[in-house]
């Protein structure tokens, strides 16, 4: 479904004969937005709550679950005479180069305005969770390696590039990033969250809200709530989490990103939690989202969200009343595309099943935002200053969505990513002569290094005729570019993923012949089963995909030291070969510069600085399981099954060595409403330069619920030259120890605590112990309690 050309792309002409006070922007947004309310008919109203997806395919193969048989025929030409809300991924459709992309965009907004009879232009969304999800642009590490990087600063200022870049060709708002804390390693979508623990989440979660919304751009917080808490960790299934976990877990990441952050639009989850899916739960949307947190954005729909009520919760009897239960839990935009917002909508209202009321609240919050974006002021124009005249032709290639700088800051957050696991008897960095054997399924294929919200990955593999737009080297490629005099050999050895054993043996006979191998084996990243990670492609267990294991262990066989390297989605179990591999490397889907990046790593070139979001298992069975475990769920003699992870959450290794010492004393009792500075001083004991990533974790022997063994409240990511030492200084207020209590409030318990600084969340990583004293009487706490760790780094 194409949109035509319009005959002009420059200034949008309006009917006068709507003008009012709602044009008028010396006139607050509220005024203005109640002026045009009121001017509008029941059909209008209706269509500012709905997006359209143009050129979604429902025929081959869908970008979104269950988008064949979800999308309806839609009549554009008649859609837009009562005005549009949305418009749906104009980029991340199909490929488009994003110069004539912007002046195609431009020219269906003007279709927009001159349809109907205000003038009112649709906001226009994308994907943005690993960059902007466009052909062309720069594809960034997955959020997984935001995690693993530590970095909040980095993370905001790749976010803000992403926005930028989605601004200059004309969009408003990004469908990430994804709050979504690990619950079940196995689940596919593990790669788009940023890790297992909800603090971590929070504070890099809230960085890249930061950096998108500097940009303009509306950064849209997802999935709210409870969605990587699937049963079975299986893609769009029932949440069985209780009140505590959600509160104490799954939602501390939104509160920070709302707070903190500033996002101005929430989308709802999938998930059905005790039997009431998110898309119908006021509880959720209205009394904790916006009467007790205070949001006044928009809340959108997950894909077919509001008709999955319908056809897969059985919750709703057709369209209009599935339209009745989201607006009235508190959905204001059905997207991707019109199905229960429209004529159901409107017939629902005229039958009274639906109350006009709820039409309007959903409208105010829809306009206050467009008004706030500008698309309600007279000087509105469709196109960004540097495509003024409209030509698609003379557009083409005069965007550039990967400059130079972009790949630089993507270089930069890959190298900082990935995590050392492993390194026996310094076997890295490699020397860079002599014979190596580079093997494996992901050693020489670019899209190794990608997520599947990558472009190439989620869009461009449907369209093999296209380029994949953007250059990304390949493990081996970089490689032979990192060590030009070695005598560099290569062979796949197996598929990611099926039986064939057929090349094993050939692998196997080039590392026997070789001074080192290194064995790059991982993920291949799909939608919907396509592939072994990514939106429903759930696995059974950690086991490696495939036949990848054999091919390990018969490259092990040959004697040739071995040096393992995982381009994955989420961490595998890797305890049989733990004795045995010479050294083992660690990247989640680094991006278009995660190749260079690995190579780095390898030649010692880049000092590895990368810690771990989520644990390494050592077997592949014993799922669900994360470090956020009460004293029941660590190992005992009660149950053969031993869930302690191969590397545990934190884990990172250097080519350098730190040494920490104990900084001034903090006091041995603090009241429950009181905070003090936990101090130490890093040094990098090391001959180069490299950075320790400080952690922060909190114990409680003892409280009147259990409580995880450690907890992450604070991390501090410090860059030391050799020799160098830095002062770090953690601002603890108790707020920060609040928990869920026995009646169901979030408190801060009088009591004993341990404060623990250390390299990982594994009690031998702790390096040093903080006992303090909560005194005084027992608090209640909510959202408006100290949320962040506010720490300081200073050069001594």
């Amino acid at each position: 479904m194409a949109i035509p050309p319009a005959q002009h792309a420059h200034q949008a002409s309006r009917p006068t004969a709507v003008d009012g006070p709602w044009r008028d922007p010396s006139l607050t947004p509220e005024t203005r937005v109640a002026d045009l309310v009121a001017r509008m008919t029941l059909e209008e109203k209706a269509a500012q709550l709905y997006g359209v997806w143009v050129g979604a395919d429902v025929d081959g193969d869908g970008v979104a679950p269950h988008q064949n048989d979800m999308v309806d025929p839609v009549d554009l030409d008649e859609l837009t005479t009562r005005g549009l809300g949305q418009l749906t991924r104009p980029f991340g459709t199909a490929p488009v180069d994003p110069g004539v992309g912007a002046v195609s965009l431009a020219r269906a907004q003007e279709r927009i305005v001159e349809a109907g009879r205000f003038g009112v232009p649709a906001l226009a969304h994308e994907e943005c969770l690993a960059g902007f999800t466009a052909w062309g642009a720069t594809a960034y590490p997955v959020p997984l390696s935001w995690g693993a990087a530590w970095n909040p600063e980095l993370v905001t200022e790749m976010a803000h590039r992403i926005g930028r870049d989605m601004r200059s060709v004309g969009i408003h708002q990004g469908l990430a990033p994804v709050l979504d804390v690990v619950r079940d390693l196995r689940w596919g979508r593990v790669e788009e969250t940023i890790g297992e623990d909800p603090y971590l989440v929070a504070t890099i979660g809230t960085a890249y809200v930061r950096g998108l919304e500097s940009a303009g751009i509306v950064a849209t917080l997802k999935h709210f709530a409870g969605y990587a808490a699937s049963a079975g960790a299986r893609n769009l299934s029932p949440v069985r989490a209780g009140a505590r976990e959600m509160a104490d877990v799954i939602l501390p990441p939104f509160e920070m990103a709302l707070r903190e952050g500033g996002a101005r639009s929430v989308m709802h989850s999938y998930a059905e939690i005790d039997g009431v899916p998110a898309a119908a739960d006021p509880a959720l949307l209205t009394e904790l989202l916006r009467d007790t947190w205070g949001f006044d954005g928009t809340v959108v729909a997950d894909y077919f969200g509001i008709g999955f009520l319908e056809t897969l919760h059985k919750v709703a009897a057709d369209r209009g009343d599935a339209a009745r239960l989201a607006l009235s839990a508190g959905v204001d935009v059905e997207l991707p595309t019109v199905r229960s917002y429209g004529d159901a909508l409107v017939a629902a209202v005229r039958d009274g099943s639906v109350a006009e009321e709820l039409v309007d609240r959903a409208l105010n919050r829809v306009l206050l935002q467009k008004c706030e974006l500008g698309l309600l002021d007279p000087e509105w124009s469709p196109l960004p200053a540097a495509l003024i005249g409209g030509d698609p032709e003379q557009a083409r290639a005069t965007v550039d969505l990967d400059p130079p700088e972009n790949r630089a800051l993507a270089r930069q957050l890959a190298e900082q990513a990935v995590v050392l696991l492993a390194n026996s008897d310094g076997a890295l960095p490699l020397r860079g002569d002599g014979r190596i054997a580079v093997v494996g399924p992901r050693a020489d294929d670019a899209l190794a290094m990608l997520g599947c919200y990558s472009f190439p990955s989620h869009v461009g593999v449907s369209h093999p005729e296209v380029s994949m737009g953007i250059d990304i080297p390949t493990v081996l490629e970089a490689l032979r570019g990192e060590f030009p005099g070695a005598d560099i050999g290569s062979a796949a050895g197996c598929d990611v993923d099926g039986t064939d054993t057929s090349g094993i043996e050939a692998a196997a006979e080039l590392a026997r012949h070789s001074d080192v191998c290194v064995a790059v084996l991982g993920d291949r990243a799909g939608l919907f089963g396509r592939g072994t990670s990514g939106e429903g492609c759930d696995a059974a267990d950690l086991a490696l995909p495939g036949v990848q294991g054999e091919l390990l262990d018969a490259l092990l066989a040959t004697g040739t030291p071995v040096i393992l390297v995982l381009l994955t989605g989420r961490p595998y179990a890797l305890g049989r070969w733990a004795d045995r591999t010479a050294a083992t490397v660690q990247a989640f889907f680094p991006g278009e510069e995660g190749g260079p990046a690995l190579a780095g790593v390898l030649s010692g070139r880049v000092n590895p600085s990368g810690r771990l979001p989520v644990g390494v298992p050592h077997g592949p069975g014993g799922q669900p399981w994360t470090y956020l475990q009460p004293p029941l769920g660590l190992a005992s003699g009660v149950s053969n099954l031993d869930p302690t992870p191969l590397h545990p959450f934190g884990h990172g290794l250097s080519y350098t060595s730190f040494e920490w010492e104990a900084g001034a004393a903090a006091p041995a009792e603090l009241p429950t409403d009181g905070s003090t500075d936990i101090e130490l001083t890093v040094r990098n004991s090391g001959g180069r330069e490299g950075a320790e990533v400080v952690q922060l974790y909190v114990h409680d022997p003892v409280a009147q619920t259990t409580r995880p063994e450690s907890r992450l409240i604070g991390y501090a990511r410090v860059q030391l030259a050799a020799g160098q030492a830095r002062r770090v200084r953690f601002h603890f207020h108790a707020d920060l120890v609040s928990f869920t209590g026995i009646g169901g409030r979030r408190i801060v318990e009088p009591g004993d605590l341990e404060l623990r600084l250390a390299t990982s969340s594994a009690a031998d990583d702790v390096k040093q112990t903080v006992k303090l004293r909560l005194t005084g009487p027992e608090r209640t706490v909510d959202h408006r309690r100290r949320l962040v760790c506010d720490t300081s780094i200073e050069l001594i």
